[in-house]
């Protein structure tokens, strides 16, 4: 049987809030079985719990948000994303600060850390949640719309594209699709960094965003090419960080989907919205477990050292 998977030991690191550009410290800890992913927010006089979960998603502007009444945690998606791609069922994520750090703004720091402190399975099925008929949302018409779905699929894909009509992301693949059956989590997507424009920054921050933001974290562009040294990552590194973020955003459903995830445009917004909508029509989806590594998808059976 397929069983859910925690860390077998606590890990800690520090970081800064890419839209708070707060100093903060996350802790990774165990948790039991069916605990889920639970954030912590530690630094407050009485300790208040946020799981991971896509009703409890407050604020979606540039980032995932979970909220509980005035706590907030926002920027999970990145971390999220990691969890999901080495397959790991329940954690406690502890911080004393308000924002998931950015590290080098991919899920690269995040696979390091787990695979630091080792994966144990736990004495408890993996349960996922197959998609069995299609859901979507759109927003907009004709050139301007942005959608999202989720389709019935024996494993775990996603083709992402995008249109940002910029020099450097027009110059790159606009589109991509991956599929974990074959694909490497770690090699094909968790470096991919997140990625903005100096013309925003300036109004970005006005808002109380970005204040953390810059080229040590993330891929910066002026009006015709991409400011960072090194350059990029992969070739279709801008629409491969989407495809990140949705699997992150995803991850939010509680469970692991077993289902392909089409969108064009979309955002951390549609993404939470289909989540949402997913989980409302209780017609569109079933929870499976899988009794063996030859029943299940080849998408959930790769060993997580090689995920």
């Amino acid at each position: 049987m397929l069983l859910q998977r925690t860390i077998k030991q606590a890990v800690s690191t520090t970081g800064v809030g890419l839209h708070s550009g707060r100093r903060v410290e996350i802790t990774l800890r165990p948790a039991e079985p069916n605990t889920g992913i639970v954030f912590h927010r530690v630094d407050l006089p009485e300790v208040v719990d946020l799981p991971a979960r896509a009703d409890a998603v407050g604020d979606t502007r540039m980032a995932s948000v979970l909220q509980q009444g005035s706590v907030r945690v926002s920027t999970v998606e990145h971390l999220m994303s990691a969890l999901a791609g080495l397959g790991v069922d329940n954690l406690h994520v502890d911080l004393d600060a308000e924002e998931v750090p950015i590290m080098d703004g991919s899920a690269g720091t995040f696979v390091y850390l787990l695979r630091s402190a080792g994966l144990l399975e736990q004495s408890a099925p993996k349960r996922f949640l197959r998609v069995l008929k299609p859901v979507e949302v759109r927003e907009g018409e004709g050139p301007a719309a942005k959608w999202a779905r989720l389709e019935p699929y024996d494993g775990f894909a996603l083709s992402f594209s995008i249109d940002f009509r910029h020099p450097a992301i027009d110059s790159t693949a606009n589109a991509a699709e991956i599929d974990f059956a074959k694909d490497s989590y770690v090699k094909t997507i968790a470096r991919a960094r997140t990625f903005g424009f100096a013309s925003e920054v300036e109004a970005l921050r006005s808002m109380g965003l970005a204040r953390g933001g810059s080229l040590d974290n993330a891929i910066v562009m002026d009006e015709y090419r991409v400011l960072n040294a090194d350059g990029l990552r992969y070739d279709d590194e801008f629409v491969k960080h989407k495809i990140l973020d949705a699997i992150g955003d995803l991850y939010l459903a509680g469970k692991p989907l077993v289902a392909r995830y089409v969108a064009c445009k979309s955002g951390h917004a549609l993404n939470n919205q289909l989540v949402r909508a997913l989980l409302a029509r209780q017609d569109c989806w079933e929870l499976v477990s899988y009794e063996s590594r030859d029943t299940a998808p080849a998408a959930f059976t790769r060993d997580w050292q090689l995920a």
